[in-house]
C-alpha cells in the first residue's frame, strides 16, 4: 500500500475555531431580466409620472450637501402604476439569486421601485451604502440597467468589495443584486443619459 504523505501542521494566529464560513457573495447578476421593449416601457411609465430631484440622507446637513453627493432625478413606482408585472419578474429573479449567492432571510420589496435618471455632463451618486439607521432593514440592493450602454458614456455602477472596485455589467435589461452594506457609486455620466430601476429587499435584522 502506498504511504500517504504526512501533511504539515497548520498554525492559526487566531485561537478561535469557526463552525461556519462566510459564503455571502459580493454581488450577483441576471442578464436579460427584461427585454429592450420592456425597459423602454418602464422608462416611459416613469417619465410620464414625472421626475423630481433625488435626495441622499435624511438630516438637514445631508440636504445641504446633497448636490455634492448626488445629482439625478427620480420617481417612485409601485404596483398601482401598472408595474405589477415588473414586481413579479423581479421577485422570481431575486429569490433565485438570493438562494444561490446570499441566503438572506427576506420580507420583500417593501419600499417600491426608484426610477433614476442620470444626465450628462455630470449627474452622479458618490460612494455610499444603502443601509441607514432607523430605516427598514435593507438586506439586498438591486439595480436594473434600463438604457442601452451605446447611448451613454460614464455612469458606471462600481461595487467596492476591494480597493479598486468592480464595474458591473452594463448590458440593457441586466439585474444586479448585492448586499446593502456594500460601498458603491455611480460615476459621473459624461454623454447621453442613463436610466435605472433600483430597489432594496428588506428582511429581519442581521444577527
Amino acid at each position: 500500500m502506498k504511504k500517504i504523505k504526512e501533511q504539515k501542521k497548520i498554525t492559526f494566529n487566531n485561537p478561535c475555531w469557526n463552525f461556519k464560513l462566510d459564503h455571502v457573495q459580493p454581488y450577483a447578476f441576471w442578464e436579460n431580466a427584461f427585454t429592450k421593449k420592456e425597459c423602454e416601457s418602464i422608462i416611459k411609465t416613469a417619465k410620464n409620472k414625472g421626475l423630481i430631484k433625488g435626495k441622499s440622507g435624511e438630516t438637514l446637513q445631508d440636504s445641504i450637501n446633497n448636490k455634492d453627493v448626488r445629482q439625478s432625478k427620480i420617481c417612485w413606482l409601485y404596483p398601482s402604476d401598472n408595474m405589477d408585472w415588473v414586481f413579479r419578474q423581479v421577485t422570481d429573479i431575486v429569490l433565485n439569486l438570493n438562494k444561490q449567492f446570499f441566503q438572506f432571510d427576506l420580507f420583500g420589496l417593501s419600499e417600491g421601485f426608484q426610477f433614476t435618471n442620470y444626465v450628462a455632463p455630470s449627474d452622479r451618486f458618490k460612494k455610499h451604502i444603502d443601509r441607514n439607521l432607523n430605516f427598514p432593514v435593507r438586506k439586498l440592493s438591486m439595480s436594473i440597467q434600463l438604457t442601452d450602454p451605446k447611448n451613454y458614456e460614464g455612469g458606471e455602477l462600481i461595487l467596492y468589495n476591494n480597493e479598486k472596485g468592480d464595474v458591473v455589467n452594463k448590458k440593457q435589461g441586466t439585474l444586479i443584486l448585492f448586499p446593502s452594506f456594500v460601498l458603491h457609486e455611480i460615476t459621473p455620466i459624461t454623454k447621453g443619459e442613463r436610466n435605472s430601476l433600483v430597489s432594496w429587499v428588506t428582511g429581519n435584522n442581521f444577527k
